[in-house]
């Protein structure tokens, strides 16, 4: 009998580990992208260069991030209908968000001429760094519609769980790219232009790559006859899909506003308290791009068990990746306990930064571990298309995290970090009050 019991719990660990895994190693490849602009850029000493990059950079990463529900909707409804083995859905799936991403690409470039400007004021670029930043953008921008049409092959790809795939793509793009940027910017030193074009390029290699990919399975076949089927494009199809990506886009929204908020408040408390904020943010963000894996193998398969309708699989599915993605958790508040402050050193040279980072590297320590809960739940909340009570229970948690900034202000920077860290608690206690209703009004 417990022998019995034991193997579906290894099968299910086997299985989300065959998800998270190279998920997260996809995630810390994808990383390495602004990694390898900035360092091939530094090579130059040219410090307007630089700042151009850092600048068109952040304003292309402010721009596109917010259409990350393209992926984040696709891996949940590929997901669902591989659950139910309608290879059809799969394949309708494809097809409009593919064409949800060939209408907002078609926007964004239309609006080109307008964002750009827009963009560079509200960043305040200025002089040669605003020219600069302005020649980067220019040349990256295009390759905004290629970055749309990437995020629905990933989550397509991700939602059959061929992650693997995606790792490996994502890994030959990195190389394509990084062998661009020392060959445009060092060799043929086209500076800024040759760190965008170098952008550009791996992008349109990444698209090419994962299309062929994606077209290799016959359920993507699919999706071109489903283009001229009018079932494709059926009122109540669209409108859960619609549904799903503003609920996603809205939720975006807010937390990138609980960011900025935490920046905004930093930068308050002068530069060498914003100089260690962002240091321990840098690193915060390492952590959560590891854990993210367990998000992602909780959307994909919560989605097959919900497309199943089966309710004992989507249950021991949220019980095993909340548990791992503790241990996962504890593994990295532990590493940053025995040497989280010696690596915030190794980042400046400053000793008032250095002790400014060791003051308040303890909220580093805690963030890993109580934390996680909120990432595992959202993919749970995603692959279940529970993207409605998700946005509830952000808003819920935001008006939280805006009521302790006010009220831990005295408190200074710590205060600061204990809003941030209480925001991350109080999504997961508040998608955990809701789970149980949700379940069995999914599963009745």
């Amino acid at each position: 009998m417990t022998e019995h019991l034991i193997q579906p719990a290894r099968s299910q660990t086997r299985l989300l580990w065959s998800i998270a895994l190279p998920a997260m190693m996809t995630n810390v490849a994808t990383a390495l992208f602004g990694l390898a602009d900035m360092w091939a850029i530094g090579r130059l000493g040219d410090a307007p260069a630089q700042g151009a990059v850092e600048l068109g950079a952040k304003y292309m990463m402010g721009l596109l991030n917010v259409f990350n529900f393209l992926r984040t909707s696709t891996v949940a409804l590929t997901a669902q209908s591989a659950g139910r083995g309608d290879r059809s859905a799969q394949g309708e799936t494809l097809a409009r968000a593919m064409a949800v991403a060939l209408g907002i690409g078609a926007v964004l470039l239309c609006l080109m001429p307008l964002a750009i400007p827009f963009g560079l004021d509200l960043l305040e670029a200025k002089g040669a760094v605003r020219e600069s930043a302005r020649h980067y953008i220019a040349i990256r921008y295009w390759a905004g519609p290629l970055w749309l049409g990437n995020c629905v092959l990933v989550g397509w790809l991700i939602g059959q769980r061929l992650v693997r795939h995606v790792l490996v793509v994502e890994v030959a793009a990195n190389i394509v790219h990084i062998a661009l940027d020392l060959f445009l910017v060092l060799a043929v030193h086209w500076g800024v232009t040759g760190v965008a074009t170098a952008t550009f390029s791996s992008e349109l290699f990444k698209f090419l790559v994962l299309a062929a990919l994606v077209l290799r399975r016959p359920e993507a076949r699919a999706a071109f006859a489903s283009v001229r089927q009018r079932a494709t494009w059926r009122r109540r199809e669209l409108a859960r899909l619609f549904a799903l990506n503003r609920d996603l886009f809205l939720r975006t929204l807010l937390l990138t506003a609980a960011l900025l908020a935490f920046a905004r408040t930093g930068a308050q408390a002068g530069p060498v308290t914003l100089a260690a904020n962002g240091i321990l943010f840098q690193l915060f963000m390492l952590a959560t791009l590891l854990l993210d894996g367990f998000e992602s193998a909780a959307q994909v398969l919560c989605g097959e068990a919900l497309g199943a309708r089966d309710r004992s699989r989507f249950t021991a599915t949220v019980r095993s990746a909340l548990l791992w993605g503790a241990v996962m958790g504890l593994i990295l508040t532990l590493g940053y306990a025995l040497g989280g402050r010696m690596l915030a050193a190794a980042f400046t040279t400053a000793p008032d930064v250095i002790a400014a980072t060791a003051t308040y590297a303890p909220w580093l320590v805690l963030l890993p571990l109580l934390g996680v809960s909120a990432y595992v739940l959202d993919g749970v909340f995603v692959g279940a298309g529970w993207t409605r009570a998700m946005m509830g229970t952000m808003l819920a948690a935001m008006a939280v995290y805006a009521a302790l900034l006010w009220g831990l202000h005295p408190w200074g920077n710590h205060g600061l970090w204990a809003a941030f860290t209480l925001f991350f608690v109080m999504r997961a206690c508040a998608q955990v009050a809701v789970l149980p209703r949700l379940v069995r009004r999914s599963f009745s």
